[in-house]
């Protein structure tokens, strides 16, 4: 059976509305409070004093509501979460740093709760049909991963049992850590705030709507089967209910584990030619994206390994409450910016983020011109033009190194120099969704230590015909 996790487990999470309305009020009060007692006696000494003593209690601030959201589980944790992963054009610094500690929590809940959720959902006749282990391999905000074993077959499945009471805390929780920030003094109310947070309640609805989830894997799973690079989940109808997911056990390493980070550089460069493929496919082709960057949404199969296919390398992919639907609207100008980017065509680069309402035509050229120069560097490993790229983002063969490039870092000290800070306030939702999407694909390629240019990826794309895999990155394993 599965080792338990390393971590913490409750009997009960606490799903009453007033429940849990009152302990973040309780919280919200305290820590308005704490702040506007520093807020009246943080008049003296320096100006680097007062900021330092700001900063600090920003920081205190932050980590006293990161413990009381902590306590509370579901949906107000993945709500904390997701505003440490996107929340960084409306929170301080401290804020989101004390935010992310989040995404280390892994509180479960017992055994007898998660099989009384299960007897309610399957039904007592159904699930004696698997052999379930009551010891979990993963536990999130939402929910809990449990394998199991069918009885008649000894097929290999898990169930991703959500909390109960989740799905309907969604919107009393994400109003109450919104009312919470407010009466701490950690964010500044406004449209484009409000515009986001309602971005974040519609994401939040699809992630505990379990039966969309389902849906969503087999159309996924549907659209890659003919693709040997990847492998999704297949769903089990028959044990799916609206809290309930079941789809057959896919094995496979993590990306940062010490097999996959042994493999032939060659290798480990075609897994990630292939993540690279998928998020051009999702753009370009699909219009619907995974928007979720957690590592823990990926598996990493070695070819031959534990009866594995002896010819590829595979990316396991096993999450899909996050996959966003984008509208041409959008998409169109995203488009045309990456197009004009690969073609050093700075002016077409501007329109677009004009038509996409993050860039002001009112704006001053030089700030136009410097943003849009921003935007261009962020294809830096996909480009024709490789003049620009540093000595040490360049291997002996002309190959681009994803990971000593440190491209990240670098666009966004580009971005912090310029000018672009006193204008650029608040992305629209969509961008700033899609650009952390596009940061994920760099950092798992990062992590793969990959070595590869993707101009030719992402010219097929552009001006080709995408409906065939990549013809380089579905060769077969070599004794390389």
């Amino acid at each position: 059976m599965a080792p338990r996790p390393k971590s913490t487990s409750v009997a009960r999470i606490k799903t009453g509305s007033f429940e849990r309305r009152l302990t973040l009020t309780r919280a919200g009060l305290f820590a308005g409070t704490r702040m506007a007692s520093h807020m009246a006696t943080n008049w003296f000494g320096s100006k680097d004093r007062r900021d330092a003593r700001h900063r600090a209690m920003l920081s205190s601030q932050a980590q006293f509501l990161v413990d009381e959201l902590g306590k509370l589980k579901g949906s107000v944790v993945k709500i904390g979460q997701v505003m440490a992963l996107y929340g960084e054009h409306f929170l301080p610094e401290e804020v989101t740093e004390a935010l992310h500690t989040l995404e280390d929590q892994t509180t479960w809940l017992e055994w007898p709760s998660i099989e009384r959720v299960l007897k309610d959902e399957l039904g007592a006749q159904r699930l004696a049909e698997l052999e379930v282990d009551p010891d979990p391999i993963g536990a999130a905000s939402l929910g809990q991963v449990h394998r199991a074993r069918r009885r008649s077959d000894g097929l290999e499945l898990v169930l991703k049992v959500q909390y109960p009471g989740v799905d309907e805390a969604v919107d009393s929780d994400l109003n109450s850590v919104a009312q919470l920030l407010r009466v701490a003094r950690l964010v500044s109310f406004g449209p484009e705030f409000n515009d986001w947070l309602e971005e974040v309640r519609d994401m939040m609805h699809r992630e505990v709507d379990y039966r969309l989830e389902a849906q969503t894997t087999e159309k996924f799973r549907q659209m890659l089967l003919d693709d040997p690079r990847f492998v999704v989940p297949r769903v089990l109808e028959e044990y799916c209910t609206v809290h309930v997911i079941a789809s057959t056990y896919e094995q496979g390493h993590s990306v940062s584990s010490v097999a996959v980070r042994e493999l032939p550089l060659e290798r480990r460069s075609e897994l990630g030619r292939a993540a690279l493929e998928l998020f051009f496919r999702e753009l370009f082709v699909w219009g619907e994206i995974q928007t979720d960057p957690n590592f823990g949404n990926y598996r990493i199969r070695i070819a031959g390994e534990n009866g594995a296919d002896t010819r590829h390398d595979q990316i396991v992919l096993l999450d899909f409450g996050a996959v966003q639907a984008y509208s041409a609207k959008f998409l169109d100008p995203v488009i045309q910016m990456i197009r004009a980017s690969y073609e050093g065509d700075l002016e077409a680069v501007i329109d677009g983020g004009v038509k996409l309402r993050f860039m002001n035509p009112d704006w001053p050229d030089d700030v136009l011109e410097k943003f849009g120069a921003v935007c261009m560097s962020v294809l830096e490993p996909l480009s024709r033009d490789r003049s620009n790229w540093p000595d040490y983002a360049v291997n002996d063969k002309g190959e681009y190194r994803w990971k000593q490039s440190d491209l990240p870092s670098r666009v966004a000290r580009q971005a912090a120099r310029s000018a672009i800070s006193r204008y650029f306030k608040v992305p629209p939702k969509e961008f700033v969704f899609l650009n952390r999407k596009l940061i994920g694909v760099y950092t798992f390629i990062a992590v793969l230590n990959a070595e590869f240019n993707g101009e030719d990826l992402l010219r097929k794309y552009l001006y080709d015909d995408p409906g065939t895999p990549d013809a380089s990155s579905t060769s077969q394993i070599t004794n390389a």
